[in-house]
């Protein structure tokens, strides 16, 4: 560097971002955001789009809010694989119990499933969810 010349140092970076911006201590980087609240006329469940890789944001638009029956939805996240699988698995077993009962499915006997199922591979699973949904003998539920 010649003298006289003043050059500011590089900013260090963390995988193309600013370091500056990923270690800001107010900060959340990472992390899906998703929420229910209940009110008398029901259920309102709310979720972001994004899905990260790290620091990439790797889609813009996904969706983490899943229907798993008629009056009932999931809200995901953690790994998408996992939560997709774990709805897929829950939608089944839902389907076979309203057919044999032959009404439909409870916010709560969704919920149970979706907790078993999460117990038994807990060592495996990175999720998080939220099961609500309505209509029912009790209403809008979480």
């Amino acid at each position: 560097m010649a003298s006289g010349t003043l050059s500011a140092p590089a900013p260090p970076f963390v995988m193309g971002v600013p370091s500056a911006a990923c270690s800001r201590a107010d900060e959340v980087g990472t992390g899906t955001t998703i929420l229910a609240v209940s009110y008398k006329g029901g259920v309102v469940l709310a979720a972001d789009t994004r899905t990260s890789a790290g620091a990439y944001v790797v889609n813009r638009a996904s969706r983490k809010i899943s229907k798993v029956h008629d009056k009932i939805y999931v809200c995901r996240s953690g790994s998408a694989a996992d939560t997709q699988a774990l709805t897929q698995f829950v939608k089944y077993y839902l389907n076979i119990h309203s057919l044999e009962l032959g009404e439909l499915p409870s916010v709560n006997t969704a919920a149970t499933l979706f907790q078993s199922f999460h117990y038994d591979y807990k060592d495996m699973l990175m999720s998080g969810l939220i099961v609500a949904g309505g209509g029912g003998k009790r209403g809008g539920q979480i």
